[in-house]
């Protein structure tokens, strides 16, 4: 299947609804406008294999190009609109795109950006002008309606948010397969039951690779997708509520803005269409997880995979109650959990979680990364630890390089972070190691609270006592700071360096002048 088919069998069928405006594009539309734009790219000289850079907010367009690069056979690497012109250029020249897409609301970030990608050949913008940028809309309109000759199935090749270092770009083989033929399995359907006549929210930016996956698999399938423009608690709800939406995709800060929600307002809105709500990137507190189980019912699905996608593993409602805190069982792989030598540890032990059989990838222009996250068995790890309990299910501890080291003891941020989350007085938090000159590091918590003005020396000691009585002293913050907002990905991801380096810079320069 594919949009064409679609086009051709029922041409005014909805392909995706913009929120916000209510505009609804049809499947004719997103089929004439792909086809013109695949035309476009064999124009320019782009040949199956080749990259284009598409750097949009949720944009109409959106879906039209990532679809024109799809049936050309072409590699597409979605930019997050949030970066700025340094990193941009990264990207795009680390991919070696041929055409660089934009807007005019991304002119600041790219107008520095002219002469500084070397091998773009075309570089083209919607909704405006920008200097040394061709207009996208006249250019396609020039190509005609019809399929391109050589139709190939290409394929996202998305750049990880570089929560440490330069982000690394996911690279997965083409199969070089004829456009439509692709076997993959219909996951929506299979595992949530989404068909013709269901209809998908995504309330996350579609540069990211869950919500561009997932749309682009509904989109193939004759799901309906409504995009939220940019991310709100109460507009997700109303959206629910006004469109009717049978599944959606979160991330659990997600969870927890619509749970901060006065009850009053939650309960304003009618979202008992939903039948599905799948969430995953990051782990859920299970308290968290609970209230929305109670909320919206047995319909929460969560999963653990990656850009990679070099496995999968999920669970359903009724699973996670069973086996609370757990991201599932693997569906589409094997997962094995190893100590730092590469040796298989025992069932309960954690360890870096290293999956089997679920697909291969490479980091684009990086031997060195790839060979990173390979076990000498050759399975593969997204730098996670975690470990699996004696029925298989897996529960995540934290990122690899996330682990607070105090005193020669491990201690995982993310426990800290589940419990402090849970307080009535929190909006989100960040939890990291900060220099101790006797241990070499301590817990240090920052908060973003719902109310800045109560940021103080009595709300940091209520928190601190708040995570004692639910963990051990030791994974608990020492102390806490408070920020007016947590920097986050618009996925959920937390951007935990900009906050610890700073930490860390300042620490260094004490300890400079302290020997000077």
């Amino acid at each position: 299947m594919h949009p064409g088919v679609i086009a051709a069998a029922e041409p005014e069928k909805t392909a995706y609804i913009m929120a916000e405006s209510g505009r609804k594009i049809s499947y004719k539309t997103l089929n004439d406008a792909s086809n013109r734009g695949a035309r476009l790219f064999r124009h320019l000289g782009l040949k199956p294999g080749d990259h284009i850079a598409i750097l949009l907010e949720n944009h109409e367009k959106f879906f039209q190009i990532c679809w024109a690069a799809q049936r050309a056979g072409l590699y597409y690497t979605a930019i997050s609109w949030r970066l700025q012109s340094g990193e941009v250029e990264y990207i795009v020249n680390n991919c070696k795109a041929s055409v660089f897409i934009t807007s005019a609301e991304r002119r600041d970030v790219v107008e520095p950006l002219l002469d500084k990608m070397p091998d773009v050949k075309a570089r083209y913008v919607l909704d405006g002008e920008i200097e040394g940028f061709s207009d996208w809309d006249a250019a396609i309109g020039r190509m005609p309606n019809e399929s391109i000759a050589d139709e190939i199935e290409g394929s996202s090749m998305l750049y990880s948010s570089g929560t440490t270092g330069y982000p690394k770009g996911v690279k997965k083989p083409l199969g070089f397969i004829p456009f439509g033929q692709e076997q993959a399995p219909n996951l929506m359907e299979i595992l949530y039951g989404a068909n013709t006549d269901s209809i998908y929210l995504s309330p996350a930016p579609l540069y990211h690779a869950a919500p561009l996956a997932f749309t682009m698999g509904c989109l193939r399938h004759g799901t309906c997708v409504v995009v939220m423009e940019h991310f709100d608690a109460e507009l997700a709800l109303k959206y629910i509520d006004q469109y009717k939406i049978t599944h959606s995709q979160w991330v659990p800060t997600m969870f927890v803005r619509m749970l901060k929600l006065p009850e009053s307002v939650r309960s304003s809105y009618d979202v008992s269409s939903l039948k599905c709500a799948i969430h995953a990137a990051a782990p859920c507190p299970v308290p968290v997880k609970e209230q929305m189980i109670a909320w919206w019912g047995k319909i929460v699905f969560e999963y653990y995979a990656g850009t990679e996608g070099n496995g999968f593993v999920q669970c359903n409602s009724e699973e996670w109650l069973a086996h609370k805190g757990t991201v599932g069982k693997a569906l589409t792989c094997e997962i094995y959990i190893c100590d730092e030598q590469g040796q298989v540890l025992p069932v309960g032990e954690s360890g870096t979680i290293y999956l089997a059989g679920g697909g291969d990838f490479e980091y684009h222009g990086d031997e060195k990364k790839t060979a990173d996250s390979r076990h000498s068995e050759g399975w593969t790890t997204l730098g996670d630890l975690g470990y699996l309990d004696e029925e298989g299910y897996l529960y995540l501890t934290d990122r690899k390089h996330f682990m607070i080291i105090s005193g020669g003891v491990n201690i995982y941020p993310q426990e800290a972070e589940n419990a402090l989350v849970t307080h009535p007085d929190i909006v989100d938090v960040a939890v990291f190691g900060v220099p101790n000159p006797d241990f070499g590091e301590e817990v240090k918590a920052v908060v973003q609270p719902v109310d800045m003005s109560q940021a103080g020396p009595e709300l940091e000691l209520k928190l601190m006592a708040y995570c004692r009585d639910q963990l051990s002293a030791i994974k608990c913050p020492r102390s806490i700071d408070f920020i007016a907002e947590i920097p986050r990905h618009p996925t959920g991801k937390l951007y935990k360096r900009l906050l610890k380096d700073k930490y860390w810079a300042d620490y260094e320069k004490e300890q400079s002048g302290a020997r000077s």
